[in-house]
């Protein structure tokens, strides 16, 4: 009886330790996700998750002040993007005491380790290059390599990625919206979904998106094709500068969580994906965003 009772008490104290754990957990990852919607002007909350294990629970990371791994993820605005963009951030070995954290004073925190990501995702991608419809595809893959020519290979620095929009084509295109059907002068201007060829490249601190060719199956005629004839028009010869104009941007990388320094771009799921990493850094966790 004295066993069982024993055991019932211990039973009860590990989920008493268990909701504790949880509840200074949760505690802190609202603390941190206040902070850094109030200092970056976020318009959300962003997401915090303060991993933890069995051999290193919250709390004991908490009262030793130095935590595994911590995740941030958020939605922040751009000047230049119509829309939103998403903000990631790993953070490796971050050192701050839990009285700092309820007072507040996370500013300059060591952090052993930060990766950084800012997502561009096909919604705005299509606003910033002002084609609704664009598509962004990795590079130009072999279809015997199992992926069917899908592109699914994520481009790094220098690549080559497949751009798709619709796009009005014709003399008066450059003054033309893609969803207006007639020029200034009351000339028809043809709109035509076109695949293009681009360069990917991340040169300093800017994205550079350079279209560079108009891919073939633009270029010729399908005689066999049973497509309206507007679906297969090809690319006039004086027509294509203009229409890869309207493929090439160039992106600032401003938005990288906590300023770090981007050091690889790539496509991947319809994104533009940018990515830096930092080790034995300082960074302010009430500052998502470096004004």
């Amino acid at each position: 009886m004295r066993f069982r009772r024993l055991l019932i008490g211990l039973l009860c104290l590990a989920g008493l330790a268990v909701l504790l754990d949880f509840g200074v957990a949760a505690y802190s990852e609202y603390r941190v996700s206040r902070l850094l919607r109030t200092g970056s002007d976020l318009s959300a909350d962003p997401e915090i998750t303060i991993h933890e294990s069995l051999r290193h629970p919250f709390v004991a990371q908490a009262l030793d002040g130095q935590y595994g791994n911590i995740d941030v993820r958020a939605r922040a605005m751009r000047p230049d993007i119509p829309g939103r963009i998403t903000v990631e951030a790993n953070l490796t070995g971050v050192h701050l005491s839990m009285r700092n954290l309820v007072d507040g004073n996370v500013g300059q925190v060591p952090v052993d380790e930060v990766q950084a990501r800012m997502r561009i995702e096909p919604t705005e991608l299509g606003r910033l290059f002002k084609i609704p419809d664009l598509q962004v595809f990795g590079p130009p893959t072999d279809k015997s390599d199992g992926s069917g020519g899908s592109g699914s290979v994520p481009t790094t620095n220098g690549g080559t990625i497949i751009l798709e929009g619709t796009v009005p084509v014709g003399p008066d295109a450059d003054t033309v919206a893609v969803t207006d059907p007639r020029g200034d002068g009351g000339e028809k201007v043809t709109k035509k979904k076109v695949h293009v060829l681009a360069d990917l490249r991340l040169v300093g601190d800017e994205v550079r998106i350079t279209a560079t060719a108009i891919a073939g199956r633009d270029l010729q005629a399908d005689t066999d094709s049973v497509l309206p004839d507007q679906d297969r028009i090809v690319i006039p010869e004086q027509d294509r500068p203009a229409v890869l104009a309207r493929f090439t941007r160039t992106l600032d990388t401003k938005n990288m969580p906590f300023g770090i320094v981007p050091t690889r771009v790539q496509a991947s799921g319809g994104q533009i994906v940018v990515e830096g990493a930092g080790r034995n850094a300082i960074v302010d966790l009430d500052r998502l965003q470096k004004q």
